[in-house]
């Protein structure tokens, strides 16, 4: 994007927390599917690594748009790793086949509309949208049930609205640094978008891109959307462990972060079955900067659920 946009309001709204970040201010993410065709397969796109199987990219269609899905062979449970906001399946790039080494389980990435490989949609960004997307891309590929769902920020809020229309089909959960239903209370959304709101307008004159174009959608229903998914519960029937970064997305704003932080205990405190784990000393990109400890926990989910 272009430098007058800063570069942690950029990070923040790719996050899909979309706050802005200012020195004393926000600082910066059951039902039975009806059959669907099976899905195109395609080349590998990444070469192996050392015991761990190839993985393949598969296109699929989900109501005229195709989204790629990237599968390391393996057993169940499947584990489904859900980038955040702005990121394609390449954020869990050496986590991957790790994961696959250490269980051996089947792999699933995958870019989310408009992301990576998977085709643009026009309009702004709808988190029933996003699920349906993932579900088909799951039913496609033949996973039927026993998911394990390990989401980073944004994708919190897929996983949560996901969860409630196909319990069955996940039995546990790992949230990085995620979004969750507590954290969107009508006071954060309004601090959100008030600062915001001037950067997307001054972002609408600039060149379009794809990149731009995604930020604009993500941007452009957030209060709505948002209110919705505070009124959101996860279903208790499903397990979930919350790692949760120090810094947050808001590292600079101590309000915001302690927001963050509080919606986290929140949502594990609301039902049993939730496990609360901090990545001491890590920005919001656990994945990046801490990817043993989201290893350990992906193990533990498997070998506890899985």
């Amino acid at each position: 994007m272009n430098s007058y946009f800063p570069a942690s309001l950029r990070r923040a709204v790719l996050a899909v927390v979309l706050p802005a970040m200012a020195v004393g201010a926000l600082v910066a993410c059951s039902e039975t599917p009806a059959p669907a065709p099976a899905a195109a397969t395609l080349p590998a796109t990444s070469a192996p690594v050392t015991s761990a199987p190839v993985t393949e990219t598969h296109m699929i269609t989900n109501k005229s748009h195709r989204l790629a899905f990237y599968v390391t062979p393996g057993h169940q449970p499947a584990i489904v790793l859900d980038a955040g906001g702005g990121e394609d399946h390449t954020q869990w790039k050496d986590i991957v086949p790790r994961l696959a080494k250490a269980t051996g389980s089947e792999i699933i990435t995958y870019d989310r509309a408009g992301l990576g490989a998977s085709d643009e949609v026009k309009g702004a960004w709808d988190v029933h949208a996003a699920v349906s997307d993932l579900q088909a891309g799951l039913h496609q590929l033949g996973v039927t049930g026993n998911v394990i769902l390990v989401s980073h920020s944004q994708a919190g809020e897929v996983a949560t609205y996901f969860v409630n229309k196909y319990p069955k089909l996940v039995s546990g959960a790992v949230l990085v640094d995620a979004s969750l239903p507590q954290f969107s209370t009508d006071e954060q959304i309004e601090r959100i978008i008030a600062v915001t709101t001037p950067q997307i307008e001054e972002l609408k004159k600039q060149p379009s891109t794809k990149q731009t174009r995604q930020l604009i959608a993500t941007a452009a229903n957030y209060g709505p959307m948002h209110h919705a998914y505070h009124k959101v519960s996860w279903p208790s029937s499903v397990p979930a462990t919350v790692i949760v970064s120090e810094k947050t997305p808001f590292d600079g704003s101590p309000q915001d972060a302690q927001h963050w932080r509080d919606a986290a205990a929140a949502f594990v405190n609301a039902a049993p079955g939730r496990t609360l784990v901090t990545a001491v000393g890590s920005s919001h990109e656990i994945p990046q900067d801490q990817p043993e400890l989201v290893l350990e926990q992906i193990e533990k989910m498997v070998a506890e659920h899985g």
